[in-house]
């Protein structure tokens, strides 16, 4: 996990560019407070005109208008500060999304293989909208909470000095408890998001595995697994609620204690029990305006109190995300050089790469790719193949040595398990190329062999498939990646074990569609340790020890 200052200072810098906005919602605040206190002052008015002066309600009309136009006030000032604070978190969660985005965008591929989709969905949403409470409501509450009680309290000691010193008594306890009441409030937060990682980890995981379960009779215990991982995440969510509560029945319990001392003093001070100080000065309006005002000085801490827990959700959903934003990107920063020979697509010399868990994978190796060969490479299982095709699509960058790439150069990537979503044929397909019309699309599927099908689907290429390419076999998943391919139009094409796991006629039907792209003048790697996908190649290079060996032409 990420340091808590780093976290701190990250969110801070997102808080510094909604300065503005936020300083609007505060100023919307106190006007809004400046109108209760005004409000609060013209009804105690009004009841002592009433009851002391007798004035008629005829002669009180004027009055009672203010006090409904004073209600429009600061209904108009909170809406406002509603308002502003809203927009501030909006903008505020935009740019925390896109500094996510943009992360996972550069750690690529092989960066993300060690996340799991549930948790970085849940750092991208859940985590983000975690910072909306903070922003909108916590952070000009508190300025409010002590502003507003000090423009309170300087109206009760001009009224009474004696009644605002009880309120001055009381205020610093409230801070202090709600302080020693929260202080673990933070922790409890992250270990809650950290709780919901993992339960969206395990649910995915079973769902995804629902049919291997159903085979090994595994259903049971893997249900019983993952209410035993919800049971968990409820337990940290209550945790969390009752140190909420405790919090706020704190801030309660001071408030009320002081709200009824202060009653106390002015209903006693009326009466005349009370002889010292300036309780004998004590009159209608102003007794009534300081029990009015004596809930509207603790309202402001109240507030924070009940926005504080949003505080300590931004501050464990910050933590996370800066632990995820910390990580160092494996892909090369920048564009690369160009390619000193004219005709190639891709030049590496003298690279080596290393990953932490093995030491050193590949290099020093000194490679040329050509526009319009097909390049098989061949090795045994973690000789470094997929590897190598990382290396020359850009998701890995070399510690040493230099990767060139051709100007304008593209690249489309397939692999024995081809990404395939939830939706239709055409949806699938325009994964790569996103403005392709129906023409295209029948091209793309003609050229990989999937033309026929295709044609007698009732729907045609509107068919839906299920997640993962469910309604689709091995083969016509291949072929439809295939298609894909086609439809990108990438001069590079980088294909890591494309007929693993494929029966003999699949294989033929890939394989087929693959002699097809290679005839539209598309450069291929095939990495392979297959013997039929490698005679496709017109120049066949072995993995030995990271380095690259000559091993005859197909």
């Amino acid at each position: 996990m990420a340091d808590a200052p780093i976290a701190r200072a990250w969110l801070a810098r997102l808080e510094g560019v909604e300065r503005p906005r936020l300083a609007l919602a505060v100023a919307c605040g106190l006007v809004a407070g400046v109108s209760t206190l005004a409000q609060l002052a013209l009804l105690a008015w009004l009841v002592s005109a009433l009851l002391v002066e007798g004035r008629s309600l005829a002669e009180l009309m004027p009055a009672l208008a203010g006090l409904a136009g004073l209600l429009a006030v600061r209904a108009l000032a909170q809406w406002g500060q509603e308002a502003s604070g809203l927009a501030a978190s909006l903008r505020l969660r935009r740019r925390a999304r896109a500094e996510l985005l943009d992360h996972l965008e550069r750690l690529g591929p092989v960066g993300l293989t060690g996340h799991h989709s549930a948790s970085l969905a849940q750092r991208v949403v859940d985590q983000v909208e975690a910072l909306d409470g903070h922003v909108a409501r916590f952070l000009p509450q508190q300025y409010l909470a002590v502003g507003l009680p000090l423009m309170v309290l300087g109206v009760v000691a001009w009224l009474d000095w004696l009644a605002a010193l009880f309120l001055l008594l009381a205020a610093p306890l409230i801070p202090l408890f709600m302080a020693l009441v929260g202080m673990g409030a933070e922790r409890l937060n992250r270990d809650q998001f950290d709780a919901v990682a993992r339960l969206s980890r395990h649910f995915i995981d079973r769902v995804r595995g629902i049919a291997t379960l159903q085979l090994f009779g595994r259903t049971e215990a893997a249900t019983a697994e993952v209410h035993a991982a919800a049971d968990d995440y409820r337990r940290r969510s209550l945790r969390t609620l009752r140190l909420a509560f405790l919090s706020s029945a704190v801030l309660e319990f001071f408030a009320a204690v002081a709200i009824a001392v202060v009653a106390i003093y002015v209903g006693f001070g009326l009466l005349g029990y009370i002889t010292f100080g300036p309780a004998d000065e004590l009159t209608l309006f102003s007794g009534l305006l300081v029990l009015l005002l004596a809930p509207e000085f603790f309202q402001p801490l109240r507030s924070l109190a009940q926005h504080y827990h949003d505080r300590a959700a931004a501050l464990g959903a910050a933590d996370g995300m800066v632990t995820l934003l910390e990580e160092r990107p494996r892909r090369p920063a920048g564009r690369p050089a160009p390619t000193r020979d004219p005709l190639a697509l891709v030049e590496l010399e003298g690279v080596t790469v290393d990953h932490p868990e093995r030491g050193r994978v590949l290099g020093p190796l000194d490679l040329a790719l050509y526009r319009g060969e097909i390049l098989a490479v061949s090795g045994p299982s973690g000789a470094g193949k997929s590897t190598l095709l990382q290396l020359l699509a850009g998701f890995v960058a070399p510690e040493t040595g230099e990767r060139r790439l051709a100007g304008g150069v593209t690249f489309a990537w397939m692999d024995q398990r081809p990404l395939l979503i939830q939706g239709s044929l055409a949806d699938n397909l325009r994964l790569g190329a996103p403005d392709a019309d129906p023409a295209a699309l029948a091209r793309a599927l003609a050229a990989a062999g999937l033309g026929e099908l295709v044609a007698t689907l009732p729907e045609g290429v509107a068919t839906s498939l299920g997640e993962r390419g469910a309604g689709l076999s091995g083969g016509q998943a291949q072929r439809l990646a295939l298609a894909r391919v086609f439809l990108s139009e990438a001069p590079l094409v980088l294909l890591d074990e494309p007929t693993a796991s494929l029966d003999a006629a699949s294989e033929a039907e890939v394989l087929e569609a693959l002699g097809a792209l290679a005839a539209a003048g598309r450069t291929l790697v095939i990495a392979s340790h297959q013997a039929a996908p490698l005679a496709l190649a017109d120049r066949h290079l072995r993995l030995v020890h990271g380095r690259l060996e000559e091993a005859g032409h197909g």
